[in-house]
């Protein structure tokens, strides 16, 4: 898989971060770690790693991601959590996938999948915001705010994804969807983190996602036009 970029967005992860790479390390891919520069002691706690480091410029879980991805070099990238709840082992499924996808999305709500770390606060908030992405946009995701994504990173690019905050989970396969891009769902099982809390505020996050949903629905025949123009 030296045609992949692992990129890991990292907050305050310095306990976890180093048993995730460890772990990671077996693969013949890149790994490259988004973080903010002042978070040194998540830095600090990797610096023997084999890893690079992408310092991005703002603040927010989708800038960590959108920055990186949009600096990758390989054909292929995949968002891979830092805090140990991802399947590594499905890693070589969506890369077999991605042959003939532009994107394979992972899910935690068909069988065999599962999770050992959502709450009954965010299934119950998935589950509504995949059944408005799949009613308005005709998405064919059955989690849409689980991240545990491999795309193509120039598919990517076309997207030229705005968000700064967790809005990027449905902005991404929103304007993916309206892109015509090709895609596919893979069942996973999401594992209990290693260490520390949920970065995401439910409710406050909730409504910002769904204050993103409504704009895109909005401005949904204008983005298209965009998106395919380009």
């Amino acid at each position: 898989m030296n045609d992949l970029t692992l990129i890991i967005p990292a907050k305050n992860e310095k306990d976890s971060l180093p048993v995730v790479i460890d772990q990671l390390k077996e693969l013949n891919c890149e790994i490259l770690i988004s973080l903010q520069k002042n978070d040194e002691k998540t830095i600090n706690a990797i610096a023997d790693k084999n890893v690079k480091i992408f310092y991005q410029s703002e603040i927010g879980y989708g800038n960590a991601l959108t920055e990186a991805i949009n600096n990758c070099k390989t054909k292929y990238f995949c968002i891979f959590n830092a805090d140990g709840s991802f399947e590594k082992n499905d890693l070589h499924k969506m890369h077999k996938l991605i042959q003939t996808h532009e994107f394979v999305f992972t899910t935690r709500y068909e069988k065999p999948g599962g999770s050992d770390d959502d709450t009954i606060i965010t299934y119950i908030g998935n589950k509504l915001f995949t059944k408005l992405g799949n009613v308005f946009f005709s998405l064919k995701i059955s989690d849409i705010l689980y991240t545990f994504v491999m795309g193509s990173t120039e598919s990517f690019k076309i997207l030229n994804i705005t968000s700064k905050d967790f809005k990027f989970c449905v902005e991404m396969p929103i304007k993916m969807e309206i892109a015509n891009m090709k895609y596919f769902c893979l069942p996973s099982f999401e594992k209990k983190r290693i260490a520390g809390n949920k970065k995401v505020n439910a409710f406050k996050d909730g409504f910002l996602i769904l204050i993103e949903m409504i704009k895109l629905f909005i401005s949904y025949k204008l983005l298209k036009k965009k998106i395919v123009k380009k």
